[in-house]
């Protein structure tokens, strides 16, 4: 085992959190010292500019000029600092919690590395977040990661262990919020809807494995009231034009035996949210919304043709925003069909505050890969059926997810488009996140939505596939503070595959991935903000093959810029 370490020091910006949407076993009225330690210590590892605490239905922004009330004395820091250092160890492969839901800053498997790996990462970045309790606000963002990692010798040194290291911008953005609107400009972590972000296994359009997207994102990004509905009806909702960066690491995974790529592709997503029910006055809520991505524009490659040019005017950037096909310069697929690689996902919530400390959703996220499943033309059976409950304090268990994964069918295994000869259609066999001529539903090798459905990269014949699309997965998350010192969280995954319908498997392959976290933290003065971590990953089956690691880790924060309300 030859783990490496690795060291940063990152300044970011803590949200500015109203008392009254702190959780209940929290005081209302927080000295300026407690404060500064709550905000230091809760998400300073995971370097997320959200709380971990926080809920869309918690933080209601509102269409006209009403904001969070300021609390007299409450503490605002601007900006937050933090230092951190990471050390993962795996045996011959990254165990699969370890690789997923890391917006693609871990490396799926080292390089020639015959029986053990180590890894080490570091994190440099600076944050300024939105204060929501102005009318106008605006924040940025910078964040790097540095992944370092072993390789073996080379031709001249055999027996010397070289390393190499990988520079990824996880968040580099700027935003401004006027009231409810929003705008976003380049690279951020955004989770998907309606699903624990830190609990549950991914959302099924926008998980959290792949590296984020360039993008131009505006739109009410929080819940906002209509005019005269008294809280009862509010929706959020966006539209993002952008494009993938992944060139470079295109064209070193390819191989000649590559059946198809894309180069500069462009992005585009839109999605809204409706909440009926006021969270404040009953205990009792629904959310529903819809999701859509498509990948269009760039130059596609195909074994054996010349290269295909796909069209990028301002009728593919329409076309895009309102799926239909294209015109007759591509080809007759994407005439029939919707031009470019069109997905998303019908999602659903239910949420109910039983009492004050215990809170119970539940929610369903059907996908869909084509108009037949955006509608009903064919019965609903695939989705990801959720729960959540958080529940009272104590020394157990504070938050508990479980989520059921069905996707074998697919709309069916028949695919037939209409012809003059036969001119019956029938849209099966949806193939999940594949494309027959962009790269498919990921980046940078990555699953962009839920890490079941295989990231490419476990590919190690470079086919550029998606090889397990057809599941049956169960997934348990949960977390707790046992002691005041002591955090930790459990995610425990058992999955079954079929493969897909174009290359099924042999024998229905089986997977169990375990990962469990514990993060100490200390109250002393001298100590505030000092967290140290402890994570194994394990995996068992022959999906992905049998794996084990741990990470050791610690992280320093502390604020910059602090001022109270008066």
């Amino acid at each position: 085992m030859n783990p490496l370490l690795s060291l940063a020091v990152t300044c970011m910006a803590a949200t500015s959190t109203p008392a009254d949407s702190l959780p209940s076993e929290y005081p209302q009225h927080i000295p300026d010292q407690s404060m500064a330690i709550l905000n230091s210590r809760r998400d300073i590892h995971d370097f997320s500019s959200n709380m971990e605490w926080r809920d869309d239905t918690q933080t209601i922004m509102v269409m006209h000029q009403q904001q969070p009330a300021r609390i007299p004395g409450e503490f605002k820091p601007i900006l937050r600092c933090a230092a951190s250092m990471d050390c993962i160890g795996s045996f011959y492969e990254t165990p699969f919690w370890f690789l997923n839901k890391q917006y693609g800053s871990m490396i799926p498997y080292n390089e020639s590395m015959a029986e053990n790996c180590g890894m080490g990462r570091s994190r440099l970045g600076v944050f300024k977040d939105l204060d929501e309790h102005t009318q106008f606000s605006w924040g940025f963002g910078a964040d790097l990661s540095i992944v370092s990692y072993s390789l073996p010798g080379d031709e001249a040194n055999p027996g010397r262990v070289r390393t190499k290291e990988k520079y990824i911008f996880r968040n580099a953005y700027a935003e401004a919020r006027y009231r409810s609107l929003n705008l976003m400009v380049g690279i951020k972590e955004i989770p998907g809807w309606v699903s624990d972000p830190e609990l549950a296994s991914g959302n099924l359009l926008y998980g959290a494995n792949a590296r984020p997207i360039p993008q131009v994102r505006a739109g009410i990004f929080d819940y906002a009231d209509l005019w005269g509905c008294n809280g009862w009806l509010a929706v959020k909702g966006y539209l993002a034009y952008g494009f993938f960066t992944d060139n470079n690491w295109v064209k070193g995974w390819i191989t000649p035996e590559t059946d198809h790529y894309a180069l500069n592709t462009l992005y585009n997503s839109k999605g809204f949210m409706w909440r009926i029910g006021n969270p404040e006055r009953h205990p009792l809520d629904f959310e529903w919304g819809l999701d859509i991505a498509t990948q269009f524009g760039g130059d596609v490659y195909q074994k054996g043709q010349p290269e295909l040019k796909m069209p990028r005017g301002w009728r593919s950037w329409l076309h895009a925003l309102f799926p239909i096909g294209a015109d007759a310069s591509t080809p007759m697929e994407e005439q029939l069909n919707f031009e470019g690689n069109t997905l998303g996902t019908w999602n659903f919530a239910l949420n109910w505050r039983a009492c004050k400390d215990l809170d119970l959703k539940l929610y369903y996220e059907h996908f869909f890969e084509d108009h037949s499943m955006l509608t009903f033309d064919y019965p609903w059976k695939d989705g990801l059926w959720g729960l959540q409950l958080k529940m009272p304090r104590n020394r157990v268990v504070d938050d508990f997810v479980y989520e059921f994964l069905y996707s074998k069918d697919q709309s069916g295994a028949v695919y037939w488009d209409q012809t003059p000869s036969i001119p019956e259609q029938v849209s099966g066999r949806d193939m999940y996140y594949f494309h027959y001529l962009y790269n498919g539903w990921q980046n940078y090798g990555m699953t962009i939505g839920n890490p079941f459905f295989l990231s490419p990269v476990y590919d190690k014949d470079h086919t550029y596939m998606f090889q397990s699309t057809r599941v049956i997965a169960h997934h348990f998350g949960f977390k707790g503070e046992p002691f005041k010192f002591l955090d930790y969280k459990v995610l425990a995954s058992w999955q079954r595959s079929w493969g897909t319908y174009f290359v099924p498997y042999d024998e229905v392959k089986k997977e169990f991935s375990l990962l469990t976290e514990f993060k100490f933290h200390f109250e002393h003065p001298a100590l505030e903000g000092l967290n140290f971590l402890l994570s194994f990953g394990l995996d068992r089956g022959d999906l992905i093959g049998n794996r084990f690691g741990f990470q050791l880790g610690f992280s320093y924060g502390f604020q910059l810029f602090k001022q109270r309300y008066m």
